[in-house]
């Protein structure tokens, strides 16, 4: 229920970092605010998290929590390369172009080379090129190749598609990161096991995202490659990303995995992104800007269309994705909230047709 003290605000749809804490991870938090338990992540309550992680990927990874994406990105990807190496990231991935120049400070100088093709996944044949285009001493050697998974648009990669982008990486000698701030929302989307579209398919590093999930903050970074995560911890405290009170960003891990919320959350944030991507292709000049396969639709707005929106009081990003407008669910999104949108698009679209 709605507290009625609060003023209703249609900011909702603007990133699904808007929403609030979900039940679960928030009641995994009370849980483990008992007592006096050991810090730095020394504690029953994160290497509970790790296992359960463990068993999501059914293999003995290693597992690091760290405070944010940028972080959990920037450093997973540093400790794959030297200075001198190149990340191959498509042109919209959020390491290029949301991250603030992050992977390169904390990798002292790696450079992301980034790539075309269609919505949001890079053309194999396009890395390669940029893998081959030269091997000599005066260009970065290419090292990592980084899927964002689901990418920067709202549609997702494949097993298939990541197998082959695995294969093609190992024959060039490189490693794979995959940058999974809506990871759970890729595996309902596809239908299989988390492990089907990660180790199994080639991936050395997942970034597994919380807080765009349901949690207040904290990512995993999951390192399916153990050796590749030798002295991680060392970075981790280096960068300031090692919680003292650990317990409080793990519990909520429990939480999440042990009753399939973390499921549950992709799935109701994908399914209201489905009935709105439904509602907008029945208003006359609204176009849908690429497939929706996650928990975000992504449209042509006419100018006055968007402005009557913003006038409204709804808030969306129209940067994200080579134009358009973005409209992102979350795990809080209701029924009612996507029918109201769609309401005030047919309203702003009338009132800018008739101008």
């Amino acid at each position: 229920m709605e507290n009625p003290n609060i003023k209703r605000t249609y900011s909702q749809f603007a990133s699904d970092n808007y929403a609030g804490i979900c039940p679960e991870a928030w009641q995994a938090m009370q849980v483990a605010n008992t007592g006096f338990v050991p810090s730095y992540g020394d504690d029953i309550w994160t290497e509970r998290a790790c296992q359960h992680l463990r068993d999501v990927f059914e293999t003995e990874c290693q597992v690091f929590f760290v405070f944010n994406g940028t972080a959990a990105n920037s450093l997973a990807l540093a400790s794959l390369c030297r200075s001198y190496h190149s990340v191959i990231c498509h042109e919209l991935a959020h390491v290029e172009t949301d991250e603030c120049g992050a992977p390169e400070f904390f990798s002292n100088g790696t450079k992301l080379l980034h790539v075309n093709g269609p919505g949001g996944k890079f053309d194999l044949d396009e890395v390669e090129r940029t893998i081959i285009r030269r091997s000599d001493i005066h260009y970065p050697r290419p090292r990592v190749l980084s899927l964002t998974q689901a990418t920067e648009v709202g549609t997702v990669y494949t097993p298939d598609e990541i197998r082959a982008a695995g294969d093609l990486a190992r024959h060039h000698g490189m490693r794979v990161h995959m940058d999974g701030a809506r990871f759970a929302n890729a595996v309902v989307s596809l239908g299989v096991a988390p492990a089907e579209i990660t180790w199994r398919a080639g991936v050395d590093v997942l970034c597994l995202g919380g807080a765009k999930n349901g949690m207040a903050v904290g990512e995993a970074v999951v390192f399916f490659d153990r050796e590749l995560a030798h002295e991680f911890d060392y970075r981790c405290k280096q960068a300031g990303q090692l919680a003292s009170k650990m317990r409080f960003i793990s519990a909520p891990w429990i939480g999440m995995l042990e009753g399939g919320a973390w499921l549950k959350n992709a799935g109701h944030a994908n399914g209201c992104a489905a009935l709105l991507e439904k509602q907008l292709m029945e208003i006359n000049g609204i176009h849908i800007m690429y497939p929706r396969q996650a928990n975000s639709v992504f449209v042509e707005l006419p100018e006055a269309v968007a402005a009557g929106l913003r006038a409204a009081g709804w808030h969306f990003y129209s940067f994200i994705g080579s134009g358009g407008a973005r409209f992102m669910c979350s795990w809080q999104t209701t029924e009612r909230d996507v029918l109201q949108l769609a309401e005030a698009v047919r309203m702003a679209s009338l009132a800018a047709n008739e101008h």
